[in-house]
């Protein structure tokens, strides 16, 4: 009997040991990331079996168990990705948005600068002060697409490094978590033992991975947890760690891509597949926001160029040279991606900036045809051959011949903003004034008059070539000199437009027959103002976008889509957070420690230590009473 109390009261004592150290364990760890409260599994020991029935013998210690959820723990590991998906694309996307609207630094105040000089020079024609005003406000507004640009660009620049060191990270939790799998199929020698400390260390890396890719862990029968990313690529199998690599793009230039390791080789993956997480959120962000940013930028510069170029090249200096460009205009990008097995060249040029669409294509040959991708909204065309205008776009083969399979990145606005510039650098070179002025003959003896004139956009071959318009009649009138013939006995309509050789004039008032208009070169014409009214006319002047935008109104689009976005994913980081705080505190809840609710376990393990120890002590004592019944 003696025996059987003493056995009741170890019991007790190692079951009360037992939770005392579980209970301190908790309380040491309750601010570990990762750990899980543990608690012991206590049963009654198997009962013996006597005359009176079954006597308990005491209790044991049938396992350290690790409050777990596998739910809650996924529910939390999806929280918290997407949480920090949004964060890390809220975080890159205030950056645009800071630079694009900023009052000062932004392109608003350079636009509006640059076409103050232009009215400047449009009051004073003449002006040698006001000429070089407009030009140094062109080279200004020049700069600051460069800058602007620029600082794009550099923010790519730090979208690379960031690929490159999560790349690295990611394989590094990879290589711990593949270890830990090792230690722990090691040490559950029994099933039903599980090492609880290294499971939480494992967990824990699993979710600072998953913070970063977006990561899916299943655990195995045998213990093994396998980690897979993106589309289903597995990262961590077992005891083996696989790998990902940051690569040079193939296809675009300056670009590092995600790339899944395969033996010797490397598959890369494309942004869309890896939507979790910090990385998921870099990719993203640099494929639509950032590559979007650029070419809208881009495109505004090259839209700017040409249709100022245009109506500048419709002017004539203060020599009496028609104009020439004012801005270079820049051009298109082509890239052939680094596996071309073919011998082609690819070139391609702005036909009609207006109708340009900010986006990369991509030209694939394929069966012997051509695929065209507008890579903003994935359109694509096919052409049996080349050269094609899409979207103000003009796409030639210009050597060698494609084989199948080829594939080149076209950017036709990518690098516009960098690249443009001033191409004039004497301010004798604006053309402020009209190539043509009118004037009437002496001895008229109506009251007709004739106006200025206007020029159209591009300028006809023989707009300088003198015109004569004489009146044959009080209706009618013909033509000497006109590029595409004389004609006569035209009806005379006063006020109508009179059109030839690309100009533009009105005849009014009650002309005499015998009465005569000229139209000629403007000679001397330095205080001539039409052309910079027309360049100055610009500004408000819907030019862009298939001609339903300004300058400032593309940019304003521009400025308003990314504030949208910066403000959207806020809100969505926000919402994410609040969500991930809420999954977080659900898993809290269950395996969190409770210090409170450990000090009182702490009270009732010591209680019963001393219970247990009683126990001892009196069938010690009852031990000792019936060795002494026989003295």
């Amino acid at each position: 009997m003696a025996n059987g109390i003493f056995g009741i009261g170890i019991s007790g004592l190692t079951a009360a040991q037992a939770g005392l150290v579980t209970t301190g364990h908790n309380i040491a760890n309750a601010s570990t990331p990762g750990f899980h409260r543990q608690e012991t599994v206590q049963t009654n020991a198997t009962p013996h079996y006597t005359g009176a029935g079954f006597i308990g013998s005491g209790v044991q210690v049938d396992v350290v168990r690790r409050i777990y959820s596998d739910f809650l723990e996924s529910q939390m590991g999806r929280s918290e990705a997407q949480a920090s998906y949004y964060n890390t694309y809220a975080t890159q996307v205030s950056q645009i948005e800071n630079l694009l609207a900023d009052p000062a630094a932004g392109l608003a105040p350079a636009l509006q600068g640059f076409f103050e000089g232009v009215q400047e020079v449009a009051a004073n024609p003449s002006s040698a002060p006001s000429r070089g005003a407009m030009l140094a406000a062109g080279h200004s507004l020049a700069t600051r697409f460069q800058t602007l640009d620029n600082r794009l660009r550099e923010i790519g620049t730090g979208i690379n490094s960031q690929v490159e060191s999560t790349v690295s990270s990611v394989n590094a939790y990879a290589r711990e978590i593949a270890a830990l799998n090792l230690r722990i199929t090691s040490a559950q020698v029994d099933p039903s033992q599980p090492p609880n400390d290294l499971l939480d260390k494992r967990g824990q890396l699993i979710a600072e991975l998953n913070e970063l890719v977006g990561a899916t862990a299943m655990v195995q029968s045998d213990g093994n947890v396998t980690v897979t990313i993106g589309s289903g690529q597995a990262l961590v199998v077992g005891t083996q760690a696989y790998r990902l690599a940051a690569v040079a793009s193939p296809v675009t230039p300056g670009q590092t891509d995600v790339a899944y390791v395969v033996g010797t080789g490397a598959v890369i993956l494309p942004p869309q597949s890896l939507t979790g997480g910090a990385l998921g959120a870099l990719l993203s962000f640099r494929a639509d926001t950032l590559t979007d940013s650029r070419n809208e930028l881009g495109r505004i510069a090259a839209g700017l160029a040409q249709s100022f170029n245009a109506q500048h090249r419709a002017g004539q200096d203060v020599l009496g040279a028609l104009g020439g460009d004012f801005f270079v205009l820049p051009q298109p990008v082509v890239t052939g991606r680094a596996g071309n097995t073919g011998s082609a060249d690819v070139a391609a040029t702005i036909t009609d900036a207006a109708g340009l669409a900010a986006s990369d294509y991509r030209l694939a040959f394929s069966g012997g045809a051509y695929q065209l991708t507008r890579l903003s909204d994935n359109t694509t065309q096919t052409f049996a051959a080349l050269p094609q205008t899409v979207d103000g776009l003009s796409i030639q083969l210009t050597g060698g011949a494609p084989a199948d399979g080829d594939s080149f990145l076209i950017q036709p606005t990518a690098n516009a903003a960098r690249d443009i510039s001033v191409a004039i650098g004497n301010a004798g070179l604006i053309a402020a004034a009209a190539p043509v002025r009118t004037g009437s003959s002496g001895a008229n003896a109506g009251t007709g008059r004739i106006s200025a004139g206007e020029v159209s956009v591009p300028l006809d071959a023989n707009v300088q070539q003198p015109v004569t318009i004489t009146f044959t009649s009080a209706t009618t009138f013909d033509v000497t000199g006109a590029g595409t013939g004389n004609p006569v006995g035209v009806v005379y309509t006063p006020g109508a437009d009179v059109t030839y050789n690309g100009w533009t004039v009105q005849l009014s008032g009650a002309p005499e027959a015998g009465d005569a208009f000229t139209v000629s070169t403007n000679a001397n014409g330095t205080a001539d103002n039409r052309n910079a009214l027309a360049l100055a006319a610009l500004q408000g002047q819907n030019v862009l976008n298939g001609g339903t935008a300004t300058y400032q109104g593309s940019y304003g689009v521009l400025t308003s889509s990314i504030g949208n976005a910066a403000r959207d994913m806020n809100i969505a980081a926000l919402a994410q957070d609040s969500i991930a705080l809420r999954a977080r505190e659900s898993q809290q809840s269950m395996s969190g420690v409770n210090l409170d609710e450990e000090a009182a376990n702490l009270l009732r393990y010591q209680q019963a230590y001393q219970a247990s120890g009683k126990v001892i002590e009196i069938a010690s004592t009852l031990f000792e009473t019936i060795l002494g019944i026989g003295r």
